[in-house]
């Protein structure tokens, strides 16, 4: 264990000579420090304080700390000023899935296993712990956010695609969730392997994305829907131009480059502290409808988005994928003609109307509460409308025993023309489903 005020005294030293020289470039008319530049500066500074450090430790007639310590506590700094500090040896554990901070010092993690254990604290204090979170909401996204009294909730993706969630002002200490996502690209294949869905949903999936169908993946906290989601892109041609927009990235198709040449990724930005220059989701999601965009995917619907995001699924992007929060496939309909007569006062009829005229297929997916296994349960195909009971929809994937879709195999599917001509073959029988590329 390295000394954590040792630490933080030489993290500020080092924060020292950096500001220093960004001011020395600025007054010079030079421009500033930044990206790998800003990296070998700070390293050669973390080097020369640790240095200066030993050689006045030899000075004490002390000893020096050693090369192992030195290693130690220079990746600490380094951590501290780019990075998440003592929160980043969790986040580069392959075996945690979740970590949940309930102040300095008790933090809980979720191993894959679906077990939960506390671990040592990341921090000595509260105060160093809303420290830490405001560095990240300073480096992470594409505008800093704040995190303090004014602004006392943030959210965020961390630089290797964790989702953080964090609170102060509004519980006796700070709060911090990490969701982290263990599939950065994944592809549909990787989800056959490990059981959450079969190969026959993989191919009618498959098909659904190439034939452009609008697609709404649904689910729990925690369920799967963004890998999920990740899979479907997964499958949309590189020559096409894709438009994410999310509240905080999280998706991150543009760092798939081979894939996605095409991306541009869009984030929400809070106001000021002046209460200035917010950009919400449906503003966003307005701004897409003018930049030439063949697909839309929207992160997570929240909120007043549905009605724009529903508008752009019948304007021009066919093929558009969303995630949303719902207890089953058919509480979609549900969640979003509350979502919409919540922000637009619209009559239950009209929300429902427009839904079955944007969206064609609900893709439910579940995490098994005991063995933490996530699965795709139920796909429904939306049929259309009835003023009597709303949006109608079809169970084609419905869940067996084992709780995986399978086809209702005695349940027609309306599009099921367009399919086959984007390459799926229906199955004869169970497990016989085809594919052709």
């Amino acid at each position: 264990m390295i000394d954590v005020s040792l630490v933080r005294s030489l993290h500020q030293a080092v924060g020292d000579r950096l500001q220093v020289e960004q001011n020395r470039r600025r007054a010079t008319g030079m421009s500033a420090l930044a990206g790998e530049a800003e990296l070998q500066f700070a390293r050669a500074a973390i080097a020369g304080v640790i240095r200066e450090h030993n050689e006045a430790r030899l000075g004490r007639g002390e000893p020096v700390l050693g090369s192992d310590v030195d290693a130690e506590i220079s990746e600490a700094i380094f951590a501290r000023i780019f990075g998440a500090g003592r929160l980043q040896k969790l986040l580069d554990d392959d075996e945690i899935e979740n970590i949940d901070i309930n102040g300095y010092d008790e933090v809980w993690v979720t191993r894959t296993d679906g077990k939960s254990v506390m671990v040592d604290r990341i921090a000595e204090t509260d105060d160093e712990l809303i420290e830490l979170v405001q560095t990240l909401g300073s480096y992470a996204g594409l505008s800093s956010r704040p995190f303090d009294a004014a602004n006392p909730a943030l959210d965020l993706k961390l630089p290797d695609g964790s989702r953080l969630a964090a609170t102060m002002s509004v519980s006796a200490r700070p709060l911090v969730s990490i969701r982290r996502h263990r599939f950065k690209q994944v592809e549909f294949t990787d989800l056959v392997d490990n059981g959450t869905l079969s190969q026959e949903v993989a191919d009618f999936l498959t098909a659904a994305v190439r034939a452009r169908f609008n697609i709404v993946i649904a689910g729990a906290t925690n369920s799967g829907k963004t890998t999920l989601l990740r899979a479907l892109a997964a499958e949309i041609g590189p020559e096409e131009r894709i438009i994410t927009v999310e509240n905080a990235l999280e998706l991150g198709l543009k760092a798939d480059v081979d894939r996605h040449p095409n991306c541009v990724e869009l984030e929400t930005r809070p106001a000021n502290s002046e209460g200035n220059g917010e950009i919400t989701l449906p503003e966003l999601l307005r701004r897409t409808l003018r930049m030439n965009a063949t697909r839309v995917i929207v992160g997570e619907v929240l909120g007043p988005e549905i009605v724009v995001m529903l508008n752009a699924m019948t304007q021009g992007h066919d093929g558009s994928l969303s995630t949303i929060h719902a207890r089953s496939a058919r509480d979609v309909f549900g969640r979003i003609s509350t979502y919409a007569q919540q922000a637009h006062q619209m009559s239950r009829d009209v929300v429902h109307e427009m839904t079955a005229g944007a969206v064609d297929f609900v893709v439910y997916v579940s995490q098994d509460r005991v063995t933490g296994r996530r699965t795709v349960r139920t796909i429904l195909e939306v049929n259309g409308f009835d003023s009597q009971s709303g949006v109608a929809a079809s169970e084609i994937f419905a869940p067996d025993p084992q709780g995986n879709a399978v086809r209702v195999d005695d349940v027609a599917i309306g599009r099921q023309r367009e399919l086959v001509a984007a390459g799926w073959q229906p199955h004869n029988g169970p497990g016989e489903a085809r594919w052709t590329a």
